[in-house]
């Protein structure tokens, strides 16, 4: 199993940005898929996760309204769209499979991708 994500970087408060997720290794489009993040000094948090048709999709209270997650199965590819990003949303975000999002212990998670939000 092989997630890599990209698309993290620093952005304003009020800003936006868009993370993906290839993933390989493993039937993609059979798994439950989400994203967890971890700020500095806390605990990894569970922000969204996505069902293997897009049909049933969670999200944590705190990002409710402002982000988006969404799949690709031809491409093999998870999103997290992120509006109006707040300071408190700067963290690693991890791409997890449907088992590590939630235990946050066993499964599948890659290497995580850096979201500073700062002005």
């Amino acid at each position: 199993v092989q997630l890599v994500e990209t698309g993290g970087g620093l952005v304003q408060p009020g800003g936006t940005l868009t993370l993906s997720c290839v993933a390989s290794g493993f039937t993609f489009k059979s798994y439950v898929m989400g994203w967890v993040r971890q700020a500095p000094g806390k605990a990894l948090e569970r922000v969204s996760r996505i069902d293997w048709s897009g049909t049933n999709i969670d999200y944590a209270s705190s990002v409710k309204g402002r982000f988006t997650i969404s799949r690709d199965n031809a491409k093999n590819t998870l999103y997290l769209q992120m509006n109006s990003l707040k300071t408190e949303d700067t963290a690693v975000y991890y791409c997890a499979t449907g088992a590590y999002y939630i235990t946050l212990r066993s499964g599948d998670r890659g290497q995580g991708t850096q979201v500073t939000v700062s002005s």
